[in-house]
């Protein structure tokens, strides 16, 4: 699953882009840098993934990616082509949630293409273009349905009618997330306004206004928002490893935005962490809320799915309080699960299996 990072051009995409991946996505000060997506895969960190190597003494850890898209920036009336504005909504179109840039810091070296600093009217322009690509997707839907739905096709006729009532929400300025309806029902239709929303304020030294501005609109919005610096963030992520945390101490930031922003990521994406451990490797793995073992099996291996007998289970919190486990196995904590069982977040899985 991606998450597409999003905004309009000049508000530090590709920078916090870099930031997240070292990937060295050039971010000049014109728009349309990035016109080719750019896709990074990026490290959750996770302490229970840390407990589980030292408890164990594995020399190997893995953690699970949250990957992230960096898409070319959008601009008033990407929806009717400006911009190169349909391919970039083609590539928001291919991912499972949206991450929005929204420019909260004061730089005249930087150059504003709406001509005025607002952080709402940002947000507002981009949710403008996504609803009005909506819109016309779904007018082309509804064309698509229309003939094969007045003949009486029970399938059509319901497509269709679920369609009109996607198609009167927009009208009205409503994004699809917004209308209550099944997924089932308009998951093959990719619309980009019922994806999952992230809003993040890229802040500067003296931009505490602007941020204040986007967090009052997001909290009327019922929207998730976090601010970082990306541009410094990224000037950090450039140092060698072992320099980085003093100098985040140095600038009395010790709190990473990185961290903070892959955690929001992973809570976006509807996702839990499920740890597997043997002698070489901890591995920490993501699956979306509600799978059951069975598909928990498949993620680490596809025999293991094939071949599934049953999986002993534990949640990582119950091991640090036995403190071994073999203490954990004695006191009866470990549990033998069906294929039906409902993976938990920070569950620890054996998979039983045949080959």
């Amino acid at each position: 699953m991606e998450i597409g990072i999003i905004g309009l051009p000049n508000v530090g995409k590709s920078s916090l882009f870099n930031a997240l991946t070292a990937a060295g996505v050039p971010s000049e000060n014109f728009p349309f840098t990035t016109i080719e997506p750019n896709v990074g895969v990026v490290p959750l960190k996770d302490e229970r993934l840390d407990f589980l190597a030292n408890l164990f003494k594995i020399p190997k850890k893995v953690a699970a990616p949250i990957r992230f898209v960096d898409i070319a920036g959008l601009v008033p009336g990407a929806s009717k082509g400006e911009g190169l504005g349909n391919k970039f909504l083609g590539h928001i179109r291919e991912v499972d949630a949206i991450c929005q840039i929204v420019r909260c810091f004061e730089d005249k070296d930087v150059v504003n293409v709406l001509g005025e600093l607002d952080p709402i009217k940002d947000v507002e322009v981009v949710s403008t273009e996504l609803l009005l690509a909506d819109l016309e997707h779904t007018e082309k839907m509804i064309d698509k349905v229309q003939g094969a739905a007045r003949t009486g096709q029970k399938e059509a006729k319901q497509k269709r009618d679920i369609l009109e009532k996607v198609h009167k929400n927009l009208k009205e300025g409503r994004p699809v997330r917004e209308h209550q309806l099944p997924l089932e029902q308009i998951h093959e239709y990719h619309f980009l306004t019922a994806k999952p929303v992230l809003y993040v304020g890229n802040v500067g030294e003296s931009s505490a206004h602007l941020f204040e501005a986007l967090v009052s609109w997001a909290k009327e919005k019922k929207a998730p928002v976090l601010d970082l610096n990306a541009k410094l963030e990224e000037e950090i992520m450039a140092l060698p490893p072992e320099e980085r945390g003093p100098y985040r101490e140095a600038l009395e930031t010790k709190d990473s935005g990185l961290d903070r922003l892959t955690q929001a990521g992973h809570q976006l994406l509807n996702l839990i962490t499920f740890f597997t451990a043997n002698p070489k490797e901890a591995h920490a793995w993501n699956i979306p809320l509600g799978s059951s073992v069975l598909k928990a099996a498949g993620k680490v291996h596809t025999d293991m799915e094939k071949g599934f007998i049953r999986a002993e289970v534990y949640p990582v919190e119950e091991l640090r309080s036995a403190g071994s486990h073999s203490e954990l196995r004695q006191k009866g904590k470990i549990r033998m699960e069906g294929k039906d069982y409902n993976v938990r977040d920070g569950d620890v899985v054996y998979i039983h299996f045949k080959v």
